[in-house]
């Protein structure tokens, strides 16, 4: 149960404050917290766990709690209480954090609010991020799958990118059957999500700037990636880059180079690895891509795939992904994400 004062950790440094859905002890803001270049209020949530509830044509901040899954916007709604009530309000710093933390706490606490829970099983999801201002994807960053590519691991990180058009949620369908493709794979992704400005910072300082982790599936047109030298054709169709349900903040993760991550396809496992076998960590890629381009909050970073893609199989074992299937993405203190070919 959340107790009923939870702060958040905002920039402009609350010290002592308490996280939301944490175990209550106190925070104080890091070193880098005054560094930041933007000019709005950037806020840094912490202890908590959210998702984006689709409700029609209208997208709703959710945040997962031991009731369910609180529909942020129904919440503020009903309880006449404001506070950002969508993802893209988090990082346009529209409303505050302890606003949020307010209103969450007096649902959970509240009686006759059952309403403005939903059981997860009956979810609608949205893509955890719905707007970012960029999608940089990493080709090549899991030693093993450079190996079972016939590709030398990179002296530098191969930056690549999606549209925001590729965005889908948990349990969406994609449909192949539309793209003028035949060779479909699966690549099972840490997605690390910016919260704060970053523009030339340091390794060391780099994941002060994370706003959070999430699951996240390149899924890939291998004969369209393969047809130029730019991988872009591939990578980007409608859907094509699945991430959630949960967007899990920074604190939650202590070591996102940690994690074990997995991929099935129809229930068969195809990927099982873990973020050890990267070859540039989290912390890497952030500075490195922040010394090329200003990251901003809601910005995400897809951090490369592990060995077992169709794509490494030997030419006669290649069976690539058609209508019908299932893929399932796991990542351990992450979630998991389903999505069905169509």
């Amino acid at each position: 149960m959340i107790p009923s004062r939870r702060t958040f950790l905002k920039r402009a440094g609350l010290a002592g404050t308490a996280a939301l859905a944490g175990a209550g002890r106190p925070l104080t803001p890091s070193p880098a917290a005054a560094a930041s270049t933007s000019t709005k209020t950037e806020i840094m949530l912490r202890g908590v766990t959210l998702a984006t509830v689709k409700r029609g044509n209208e997208m709703s901040l959710g945040v997962k709690t031991d009731r369910g899954m609180l529909d942020v916007k129904k919440a503020e709604q009903t309880m006449k209480l404001k506070a950002p009530t969508t993802i893209d309000d988090v990082f346009e710093g529209r409303g505050s954090g302890e606003a949020l933390a307010r209103l969450v706490a007096r649902a959970q606490n509240g009686k006759g609010s059952d309403a403005l829970f939903l059981a997860e099983g009956s979810v609608e999801y949205g893509p955890c991020v719905t707007d970012p201002g960029k999608i940089i994807c990493v080709g090549l960053n899991y030693r093993k799958h450079a190996a079972e590519t016939g590709n030398a691991v990179p002296k530098v990180p191969i930056l690549f990118n999606k549209y925001n058009s590729s965005l889908s949620g948990h349990r969406s369908v994609v449909k192949v059957s539309q793209e003028p493709a035949e060779k479909f794979d699966y690549e099972v992704e840490l997605v690390v999500v910016m919260g704060r400005t970053a523009r030339n910072v340091s390794e060391a300082d780099a994941l002060s700037y994370v706003f959070g982790y999430c699951t996240g599936n390149d899924l890939t047109a291998r004969d369209l990636q393969a047809r130029t030298s730019q991988w872009m054709l591939g990578k980007s169709a409608d859907n094509f880059g699945p991430i959630g349900p949960y967007l899990v903040t920074a604190d939650q993760v202590p070591d996102p180079n940690e994690l074990k991550l997995e991929c099935r396809v129809n229930g068969e496992v195809r990927q099982s690895s873990n973020t050890a076998d990267m070859v540039f960590d989290c912390k890497a890629l952030v500075s490195y891509i922040s010394r090329h381009f200003t990251l901003r909050p809601g910005d995400i970073i897809f951090t490369g795939t592990p060995e077992g893609v169709i794509a490494g199989y030997p030419k006669d074992k290649q069976v690539w992904l058609k209508p019908g299937d299932k893929v399932t993405s796991m990542i351990e203190k992450l979630g998991t994400q389903e999505i069905t070919l169509g």
